[in-house]
């Protein structure tokens, strides 16, 4: 997917990096890191094991990380999942009568919904493994983000399908709704913007990004994988008409790239980073601002933190 490829792009950017892999298995971590070292053999790549759905594997990743690294550049915070997703077809009717199918193919507004669950933690499995496994260690690695010589950064992968009407703060985890993965997209955006006000002045900056339609697992998921081969050309002619599908994961990083080559302190703060490709292929960037209010922004942060203060207690044996 995005992550495998950013990897590799950003080895073409710069060798001399060093590339630390999360994955969620050893076996998945040892085989990105060899799919990497077959493009790049002299490249420098270590993994690490982490489920962002489970905060005991979460806590237990930062720490380890925390005793192999003094100081980390660049956190690429990617990780999500999308389960159940369910098409609803009568919306996209409604949208080519009411000419709105370009929007509605861009960003599934209103024809996308997931069946969420619970998790081992008792919150709700989207909401975590989307946002609040990544919150929570980013707050765990802070000693190796912060205060250091050159800024540290966080890249967050955001969607073009982060409504506001999605998300509540009454149910920031969304265990009441069917668009769990566009409320967590949201409350990713929000989070971004709420840290960058936090830590700016420690020198550690959040960047939000949105890779545009990829074809990966996650979006194979959504229908059968011979009706997607099917719909190819018509997705490639699309392109035309609409920039964000960028259908290959090479394509959905350029954003994520773009962001390692820029300096932190001249970027928007409340702009969201698109990938874009033109019909012809040419992959670009487009800035667009984010539909968020800094208030809820916020209030959502205090929540997290009181979420977190349970977690921690929760699992206070495996702290420092």
């Amino acid at each position: 997917g995005v992550g495998l490829a950013l990897c590799q792009r950003l080895l073409e950017e710069d060798g001399r990096i060093h590339l630390c892999i999360a994955c969620r298995s050893v076996q998945k971590s040892e085989a990105t890191r060899d799919l990497i070292l077959a493009t790049h053999p002299a490249a420098q790549v270590s993994t690490v094991e982490v489920d962002l759905g489970n905060l005991a594997s979460v806590l237990r990743a930062a720490q380890e990380l925390r005793c192999r690294f003094k100081r980390l550049d660049f956190v690429y915070l990617n990780a999500g999942i999308m389960p159940n997703p369910q098409v609803n077809f009568k919306a996209l009717w409604h949208g080519l009568l009411t000419g709105k199918v370009l929007h509605i193919l861009t960003t599934a507004e209103g024809i996308m919904t997931q069946t969420d669950r619970l998790n081992g933690d008792g919150l709700q499995e989207v909401f975590t493994t989307n946002l609040f496994g990544h919150f929570i260690l980013v707050r765990q690695l802070q000693s190796l983000l912060c205060g250091n010589e050159k800024p540290s950064r966080l890249i967050w992968t955001s969607s073009s399908n982060a409504r506001e009407s999605a998300f509540s703060l009454s149910d920031y985890q969304h265990a009441k709704g069917q668009e769990s993965y566009s409320s967590s997209k949201y409350a990713t955006d929000l989070t971004s913007v709420v840290l960058n006000r936090k830590f700016n002045n420690q020198g550690l900056y959040s960047s939000v990004v949105c890779p545009g339609l990829v074809m990966t697992n996650m979006t194979y998921r959504i229908l059968p994988v011979f009706l997607w081969k099917l719909l190819m050309p018509i997705m490639w002619l699309i392109r035309f008409f609409a920039k964000t599908y960028t259908l290959t994961p090479y394509n959905g990083a350029e954003a994520h790239v773009w962001l390692f080559k820029q300096k932190p302190e001249y970027l928007d703060l409340l702009v969201k980073y698109h990938s874009c490709t033109s019909g012809l292929g040419r992959c670009y960037v487009e800035p667009r601002k984010m539909d968020v209010d800094e208030d809820t922004a916020e209030k959502l942060y205090q929540k997290l933190l009181e979420l977190e203060k349970q977690i921690l207690e929760k699992y206070s044996e495996l702290l420092d």
